[in-house]
């Protein structure tokens, strides 16, 4: 009998995986912190035989060099990936025995990238369950725009095929691990779902249900933007990621705090939004910790940048570490624990802004006589004062905008923010995303840049149910 134990890799939407019985395992496509992938095999009383990559990786670094290193696995990547270091090249066709009974047998699926390939599982001859890594996923597939933009239609028409390919060669009972589709950006549109089989994605999959023109016309028109911090993985992975180290950084008391600001370093508050607004170091940007801080500071930071993690405790900087070396963000420059008061220098004052939500931004515009641009009043709560302007900023992405927006509002991605904050307009500038993780974002930057700010800490469907206006596709407006 085999096993197959997930290891989920939330903040990147992403999952790797141990599969094995009878005390061999094969890791598939494993994170770079390979501490985790070596305690669950260890936790299974088993040897790691094989290290498999279905691809090289364009959003995260992989673990896969250094856990082959570690265990002496034999490592398998396509053969068609152009890498730098030493690896057993696998093709179409290549079938490795994990242990008695159980095999791993390639499946060329080109499509996310040319290289591509899914594993098999296969017990006694039989599929079991297929490693999808990035070509068919819960109810999509994975993007096909990350390696050239002008192979993007043609990866488009080749993901179609490797899907079907897949479908038509194994049963419905078939199991589909994938290791994108959990939030992942590498997804063509979200996936659906925690768990999929061969016969659910024949009812479901865009590849499998629509025929190649049409789906190949959906999946272009659907793409959304790229994480800029993807443009580096592609090539660690292939030169051969250095190991990880994830030994806690130097202590930094608030003299060096001082000092790295005035130097132009990013210090990364980890604290829940709340807190920050509360009171933080003037200066410093907030990246929630139990937030995707290793895709929004990675995709937003300059790369390359020291940066400096302040936390509660010496665990959530340990978190934050961890999320950050998947990303290839490695080494923070320093770290410190505790809140605002243990990382300014006696007698500096922390900054702080306010928190309101889509209701209490609704009754700023009411009182102020309603319509966007109005002047702000002080019914909130917000301490704006009666002569200044409300400018309601929207962060989130295009795509996101695209279905529905508050009227009035001024839209500039968090990802475009920090090089844009000159283009928000005068005023108070009430920040909101989807869901308030966003927007913390982006009020701590303007907050940083000097400007007055209020942290709408609200889902969006409750604008409307405030009474704000909203601008709805089809419906004209800005």
């Amino acid at each position: 009998m085999f096993f197959v134990d997930v290891l989920e890799v939330k903040g990147l939407g992403n999952r790797s995986y141990l599969a094995g019985g009878h005390g061999c395992a094969v890791a598939v496509d494993p994170p770079r912190d390979v501490d985790r992938v070596v305690a669950a095999a260890a936790r299974r009383g088993v040897r790691i035989a094989y290290v498999a990559e279905t691809h090289l990786h364009n959003d995260y670094v992989t673990g896969g060099l250094e856990l082959a290193r570690l265990t002496g696995a034999r490592y398998l990547v396509p053969e068609r990936a152009s890498v730098s270091f030493a690896r057993t090249p696998v093709r179409d066709g290549d079938t490795f025995a994990v242990c008695p009974g159980l095999a791993l047998r390639a499946v060329a699926t080109p499509g996310h990238t040319p290289h591509h390939t899914a594993y098999v599982l296969e017990e006694d001859g039989r599929g079991a369950a297929v490693f999808t890594g990035g070509s068919l996923l819960m109810g999509t597939v994975g993007r096909p725009d990350l390696v050239e933009p002008r192979l993007t239609e043609q990866l488009a028409r080749e993901q179609h095929a490797s899907a079907r390919r897949l479908a038509g060669a194994l049963h419905d009972e078939v199991e589909v691990l994938p290791t994108h589709g959990f939030g992942s950006f590498c997804s063509s549109v979200p996936a659906d779902g925690e768990s999929s089989t061969i016969g659910d994605e024949r009812q479901r999959n865009d590849a499998l249900v629509k025929d190649v023109e049409t789906f190949v016309a959906e999946t272009l028109a659907g793409l959304d933007d790229v994480p800029a911090y993807y443009a580096h993985m592609g090539p660690v992975n292939a030169a051969g990621p250095a190991p990880v180290d994830l030994t806690p950084p130097r202590e930094a008391g608030a003299d060096e705090i001082r000092r790295r600001l005035a130097d132009g370093e990013w210090i990364v508050d980890l604290r829940n939004r709340a807190a920050f607004a509360e009171g933080h170091v003037p200066g410093t940007y907030n990246f929630e910790c139990d937030g995707k801080i290793a895709t929004y500071l990675a995709w937003l930071i300059p790369w390359g940048k020291p940066v400096t993690l302040l936390g509660e405790s010496a665990g959530q900087v340990a978190e934050a570490q961890r999320e950050l070396v998947r990303v290839g963000v490695d080494r923070p420059a320093a770290a410190a624990g505790g809140g605002p008061y243990d990382w300014l220098r006696e007698g500096e004052k922390p900054g702080s802004y306010e928190r309101g939500s889509f209701a209490d931004l609704a009754a700023v515009r009411a009182e102020a006589g309603a319509g966007a641009g109005a002047d702000a009043g002080a019914a909130s709560g917000t301490g704006a004062g009666p002569g200044d302007r409300a400018v309601v900023l929207d962060v989130r992405r295009g795509k996101e905008r695209a279905k529905g927006f508050v009227e009035g509002s001024v839209h500039i991605p968090i990802h475009e923010l920090h090089g844009r904050t000159g283009e928000v307009p005068p005023g108070v500038v009430w920040v909101h995303c989807a869901t308030g993780m966003r927007a913390a974002i982006g009020a701590s930057l303007l907050a940083a840049a000097g400007r007055t700010v209020v942290l709408v800490d609200d889902r969006l469907d409750a604008a409307a149910d405030a009474g704000l206006a909203m601008t709805r596709p089809g419906s004209g407006g800005g």
